[in-house]
């Protein structure tokens, strides 16, 4: 059976609504800061290593915590920092708290990568400020903002 034809109108929708938009947005910003840093010599690393590394904490944080940050599994996270540990970016050590468990952490060249990571994000976040313009960007930055922090207060 074939899908019911409508015009393209009637599902201009599935192109233009907040999710489809933040998606693409997200990609090429992504994209933008992983070749600023190829340019800075960081060649190794790709979009999903930054997601395991955005919600890494300079501390150190549990496999589990790392994957639920991340809306992962646990395998998928644990594949994910052993690629960035044979990269030579993070490493596990024993938990503090709890000497069964494991925390992932940053190595010293790890931390030298999150420097250069750092970098790149504000250089291709001054791009596209030039681009939708300073007052568009603190919209955009304010708006999300006040958006994800009520999903995180369980507003």
């Amino acid at each position: 059976m074939s899908p019911p034809s409508a015009p393209d109108d009637d599902f201009r929708w599935r192109q233009h609504n907040p999710g489809r938009v933040l998606d693409n947005a997200l990609r090429r910003f992504e994209e933008r800061v992983l070749e600023l840093l190829r340019e800075a010599g960081q060649t190794q690393t790709r979009r999903s290593h930054v997601n395991l590394t955005r919600h890494l904490d300079l501390h150190g944080t549990r496999i589990t915590e790392l994957a639920r940050r991340a809306a992962m599994t646990n395998a998928a996270m644990t594949e994910l920092i052993d690629q960035c540990e044979a990269l030579g970016l993070v490493e596990r050590q024993p938990d503090p708290a709890d000497k069964r468990a494991r925390v992932v952490c940053f190595t010293v060249a790890g931390l030298a990568w999150l420097d250069a990571f750092g970098q790149a994000v504000a250089a291709a976040q001054a791009e596209m400020a030039a681009e939708i313009g300073q007052a568009g960007m603190s919209v955009v930055l304010g708006g999300l903002a006040r958006y994800a922090q009520a999903r995180d207060e369980g507003g």
